[in-house]
């Protein structure tokens, strides 16, 4: 059997591809089109680098993350006074939720990630009301 691959159909060209009914997507426009074997290759490609993108994007969010939050601790006056729990809640939310979105809401990898146990992560996502 050859292989699938997506393609953007164009509406006014529609005929031009062989388009298999069972995978095909009318709200983006990209349809399954059986092709041969010699685009399997670059499409395996274009998969392999559209991932690597999107892990560097999120490794770039990440540091912006942890970036903004750097530049927001250096600018509190302590001199003034500070909430040190609320601060340390602050925090905790913030790294929480960010091993949230990368474990794509896994609660025991993302316990593994922040180096805790998944019963105590999952008592500070109830303490602090963490949704994700």
């Amino acid at each position: 059997m050859s292989a699938n691959r997506a393609t953007l159909i164009d509406p006014k060209n529609e005929g031009r591809h062989k388009v298999t009914s069972a995978a095909a997507s009318k709200t983006t426009g990209l349809r399954l089109a059986r092709t041969d074997q010699s685009g399997n290759g670059r499409v395996r490609r274009l998969v392999n680098l559209a991932s690597s993108l999107m892990r560097e994007a999120q490794g770039l969010a990440r540091d912006k993350a942890f970036a903004d939050e750097s530049a927001r601790l250096q600018n509190i006056d302590v001199s003034k006074g500070i909430d040190f729990y609320d601060e340390v809640k602050r925090f905790e939310t913030a790294l929480i939720k960010l091993a949230l979105d990368q474990t794509a809401g896994n609660q025991v990898r993302a316990a593994q990630l922040l180096g805790l146990r998944a019963t105590t992560l999952n008592s500070k996502i109830k303490l602090y009301n963490i949704e994700h």
